[in-house]
């Protein structure tokens, strides 16, 4: 993933206030994410969805490479 994407999806949570975000008064700037409370409530969803791509990681790269090929 580039810089660009990270802090856009970053900024993209944060506006939808799931992440607060801090700035350090530092050279070089240093900014430091957390999640808020809706975004700790998230948590559960986002590791069954990372178990299920796992579990059918197979299946999504085979679909992949019928589509682009």
């Amino acid at each position: 993933i580039s810089h660009k994407m990270l802090t856009q999806n970053l900024r993209m949570l944060e506006r939808n206030g799931l992440v607060d975000r801090t700035v350090y008064p530092t050279v070089p700037p240093r900014v430091e994410y957390t999640l808020t409370e809706p975004g700790q409530g998230l948590r559960g969803t986002v590791h069954l969805m990372c178990d299920w791509t796992q579990r059918h990681l197979g299946h999504i790269e085979e679909a992949r490479g019928r589509f682009s090929g």
